[in-house]
């Protein structure tokens, strides 16, 4: 598959350039993918971001510097892209438990981390049921919150971020105000880099009477795939989107698209094992 090679073809520029500057821009061209979604897919597979597999790459393959050649500690930092001795050693410790210098007089108790590799695993899943929807731009409103993705703290805060706005009484409100798609989660303002982004619960409009501080997001239009997600939440969505990224982009022609994603909650009991929710993803055609 053209997808594999194409993501491997970015392991690869990474691994030639490691002693070098690396822009999270080059990696991506290297995939022949935008940069969004190949930062937002990279993560998505591997747990971690393009800037964390770098830095760890580099100070694995700083360790054999360290104890196997009579290169300078402040040589061998400035070889891997630190600024100065001390930011090396400090991030050298993090990873293999000790400093440079201890390793050096040790030689032992250091990790390696492998290069990592894309490889095709054919599962016997069930089908993903999803239809192409095109949107006209529109306004959405609602109360917003940033979160961080880091070691899967959205999954923990959203889930609290949903509770506060329900006994708060904003939930009401918002129910009130719903339109045809209801109360939703958006996600938007991606900063794959850092991991952040914006997560707002809100119905469609521009504006809120009852609730002070509300947020208005602007949707362009957008192609969206909408994905049909069966059983309760949070776990039920969560696990849509993760076939999303892991299953559906690889075996289509289309990418995800610089836009918010949706969480749209179907009238029901969320905790049924037959409740019914859907995910749109904003794509585009490669």
């Amino acid at each position: 598959m053209n997808w594999i090679a194409d993501m491997n073809n970015a392991l690869d520029y990474v691994e030639q350039n490691l002693d070098k500057d690396i822009a999270s821009e080059d990696v991506a061209k290297a995939s022949h993918m935008s940069k969004f979604h190949f930062l937002r897919i990279f993560k998505i597979l591997t747990g971690f971001t393009v800037g964390d597999y770098i830095r760890e790459r580099r100070l694995s393959l700083s360790a054999k510097d360290v104890v196997s050649s009579e290169l300078k500690i402040i040589d061998i930092a400035y070889k891997y892209g630190y600024e100065t001795p001390e930011a090396f050693a400090k991030a050298f410790k993090r990873l293999h438990g000790v400093s440079p210098s201890e390793a050096r007089k040790n030689r032992k108790n250091l990790k390696a981390i492998p290069p990592i590799s894309f490889q095709i695993t054919v599962k016997g899943e069930e089908k993903m049921n999803y239809k192409i929807e095109v949107k006209e731009s529109f306004k959405v409103v609602g109360i917003t919150r940033r979160f961080n993705s880091k070691n899967g703290d959205n999954f923990r805060g959203i889930p609290k971020f949903w509770d506060e706005v329900c006994k708060s009484g904003k939930y009401d409100i918002l129910e009130r105000n719903q339109g045809k798609l209801g109360v939703m989660g958006v996600c938007s303002n991606f900063n794959m880099e850092t991991q952040d982004f914006d997560y707002s619960i809100v119905v469609e409009g521009d504006k809120l009477c009852g609730i002070d501080n509300y947020s208005v997001i602007e949707v362009p239009k957008l192609s969206f795939a909408v994905f049909e997600s069966i059983g309760p939440m949070p776990d039920a969505l969560q696990e849509v989107t993760r076939r999303i990224f892991s299953e559906w982009f690889p075996a289509t022609k289309y990418e995800h698209a610089d836009g918010p994603e949706f969480e749209v909650y179907l009238p029901g009991d969320m905790q049924a094992k037959d409740y019914r929710s859907e995910v749109w993803i904003p794509v585009m055609e490669k």
